[in-house]
């Protein structure tokens, strides 16, 4: 008689998860190809059928540049730090699609994917991670065109437009946009499992937390006593930090910076946690 209780060595074992705490970073790691083939396919399904193509990656920052200049360059007459106002608007503009991009996205986690996650076992920490790649893909065509900009204004124009030392830290800016995204979008994720209604408060508060960012003003335009509330998202330290590093633009302040970087952690850490625990039963909600 064959003894069925003997060990047997399994390439794959599924077994549920005890604790908010049990993440296997190793398993997501042995499932990166499949990151690379959702960024594929999200390319592909996204752009099919499309005239320009991944063309739209620079014409969508471009059209809101334009409108941006036409409205709060033009018609409002706000600041930019004295740097040309196409330069400072495009420096928002793209960072900021970025993270909204990977935010709105990733908040959709469940409800778009609730037919793949009840046939197919993965890491379900896969479907946002491969967001936040697509998302820094595209971020990185339209970066082309704002360092094609920005080379002419810095060679070929008399504007005090110039590089500090600040631009090291660029990598270090694009994932603290990419993480925090991915972690406020992981908290909208779970939460939109039980609660609909939060997709459109979603898109309504992404429009404006724009605004209470230091997107289309530079933030010392701000007064004073209304300031530590716009410090308080902690995106402003990191488009604050992108413009004095690219544009010579306003000032690196460490304290905003340092308290950036918590603020990500922390948002980070809450969302993994959050989505951690709901992916063990959402199907019974979705």
């Amino acid at each position: 008689m064959k003894d069925t209780n003997h060990n047997e060595d399994w390439s794959l074992v599924i077994k549920p998860k005890t604790g908010l705490f049990e993440i296997n970073f190793k398993e997501i790691w042995q499932y990166r190809d499949l990151v690379m083939l959702l960024v594929k396919r999200d390319f592909v399904s996204f752009y099919k059928q499309t005239i320009l193509g991944p063309i739209w990656f620079l014409v969508q920052p471009l059209l809101t540049t334009m409108m941006f200049l036409l409205v709060f360059g033009r018609i409002a007459q706000l600041p930019t730090d004295g740097v040309p106002a196409i330069l400072f608007y495009l420096a928002g503009v793209t960072c900021w699609g970025y993270f909204s991009e990977a935010l709105t996205k990733t908040s959709e986690t469940f409800t778009a994917n609730a037919n793949i996650f009840g046939k197919v076992y993965f890491p379900r920490l896969i479907i946002p991670l491969s967001i936040v790649v697509s998302a820094m893909m595209r971020l990185g065509v339209q970066l082309i065109l704002f360092f094609a900009v920005l080379g002419y204004y810095v060679f070929f124009s008399d504007s005090n437009t110039h590089l500090t030392w600040a631009a090291a830290l660029f990598p270090v800016l694009i994932i603290m946009m990419g993480l925090l995204g991915l972690g406020l979008g992981l908290i909208f994720s779970a939460l939109t499992t039980k609660y609909r209604d939060l997709r459109f408060l979603l898109t309504f508060g992404v429009q404006l937390l724009m605004y209470a960012t230091p997107i289309v003003y530079p933030l010392s335009l701000a007064p004073e006593k209304y300031r530590w509330l716009i410090v308080a998202n902690p995106f402003t330290a990191i488009i604050e930090t992108f413009r004095f590093g690219f544009l010579g633009a306003g000032a690196f302040n460490s304290a905003y910076f340092t308290y950036s970087v918590v603020a990500t952690i922390i948002i980070l850490f809450t969302g993994v946690l959050i989505f951690n625990k709901v992916e063990k039963n959402f199907m019974d909600t979705v």
